[in-house]
């Protein structure tokens, strides 16, 4: 039996939002790194076309190189964080590779040395938005101010790809590499100013977590349950969102435009869900929210399979935006919560995601290959969550019968 992770060490829990760092200046990097990568992620393929010449082929590899960079680069960067328990040192790093980044895709001059610097510089500078979460569960923050904080993230992707878009159209490719650069320059100034502010508050000096190795860790069965269960659910997300403008267009026989309304929607409703969740969580426990969250995103995908129509691609993202927003919100908490190192749980949650992207391309292609056409893409989400919640139940019940067991041996040798 896989022994429980020590407790990851942190400051002791007082009122963090009154600390100036958590206050104001960690909400606004937050919003910042979101920014500057809801910019920059959807915009790849159009900057290397537009600059570069690349076909298809040549973006599609230049993402896989970048995604895999970037999926390496997640468990290295936080982890080694870990043993200092110093989160704002790398997030600096991370804004130097961001305005790296951007300068070389602006100024080289091959199409080979921009997929390098996506390579070389891409990874290391996507590690950013984990280290906020890391730094800020190392500092005694809840779960409610992680969500929040988390909120503010997924607010920069509400109207970060419509600003990108509109840049580009009116300056260019090179223009939305600038405004990235720009911002990249403001999140270095607020990054210093927060490791000062740091170094004055009563966290300064705090031991670094404690907690097992990633070896150690990845053995664990809990842990183990755990991303087996969210690499299922992450992997419906992604598979819907991507197959949603061939469903609206193919299938529902509507605009393009249909799309976008029925996503925009869902990512507006979920700000307020997140910044909600917390209080939830305090009352609910986290594994209940997960289920409901489960029951919200079979139902959404469920009605899309049965009841395809205008009211139900728009009225159904109330659901979707549960299901989202739990997955996200009380997803990241639960790792900290298990893993114990903070800078490991963020790595673990993050490249989670990534994973779960992998696993939903065979979905796509089985779904829209099938006698249901896209459609179909549901039914494998569908299967993706009934998955993912049995594996969470599963999970669940045989912590509780080793726990019972421990009891009962306990009992048994206490005189």
């Amino acid at each position: 039996m896989s022994a429980p992770a020590a407790p990851s060490t942190v400051a002791p829990h007082h009122p963090v939002e009154d600390l100036p760092t958590t206050r104001l200046l960690l909400p606004l990097s937050a919003l910042l790194w979101g920014t500057q990568f809801a910019f920059l992620t959807p915009a790849i393929g159009i900057i290397l076309a537009a600059l570069y010449d690349a076909d298809a082929t040549q973006i599609g590899v230049a993402l896989a190189a970048y995604n895999s960079s970037a999926f390496v680069a997640t468990l290295v960067v936080p982890t080694r964080a870990d043993r200092k328990g110093d989160y704002l040192r790398p997030l600096l790093w991370c804004g130097g590779f961001t305005i790296a980044l951007v300068t070389a895709l602006a100024l080289a001059p091959t199409l080979e040395l921009a997929v390098l610097a996506l390579v070389a510089l891409g990874g290391p500078a996507g590690v950013a938005i984990g280290l906020i979460f890391a730094h800020q569960r190392h500092t005694g923050a809840t779960p409610d101010q992680v969500m929040r904080t988390r909120a503010i993230f997924s607010l920069s992707w509400v109207g970060g790809p419509p600003l990108a878009a509109f840049i580009i159209g009116a300056g260019g490719s090179r223009a939305v590499l600038w405004s990235i650069a720009g911002l990249g320059l403001v999140g270095l100034g607020l990054t210093r100013l927060m490791t000062v502010r740091h170094a004055r508050s009563r966290h300064a000096g705090a031991p670094p977590p404690r907690g097992d190795r990633m070896s150690v860790t990845l053995r664990r069965p809990a842990v183990l349950a755990l991303l087996g269960t969210f690499v299922a659910l992450m992997a419906a997300v992604t598979a819907s969102v991507a197959v949603m403008p061939l469903y609206v267009t193919e299938v529902l026989g509507l605009h393009v435009e249909w799309s976008g309304i029925a996503l925009g929607t869902c990512a507006a409703l979920e700000i307020p869900l997140l910044l909600s969740l917390g209080r939830l969580t305090r009352r609910f426990g986290s594994w209940r929210l997960v289920g409901v969250g489960c029951v919200a995103g079979l139902t959404y995908y469920a009605l899309l399979l049965t009841v395809g129509s205008q009211v139900v691609l728009v009225g159904g993202q109330v659901l979707n935006a549960v299901y989202i927003a739990t997955m996200s919100g009380v997803g990241l908490t639960l790792y900290q919560d298990v893993v114990g190192r903070p800078g490991l749980a963020s790595s673990l949650f993050m490249n989670t995601t990534r994973v779960g992207a992998i696993v939903a391309g065979p979905v796509l292609a089985v779904g829209g290959g099938s006698a249901f056409g896209y459609t179909g893409v549901f039914a494998g989400c569908a299967g993706l969550v009934v998955l993912g919640s049995g594996v969470l139940v599963v999970s669940r019940l045989l912590a509780r019968r080793r726990a019972q067991a421990r009891r009962s041996t306990s009992g048994t040798l206490t005189p």
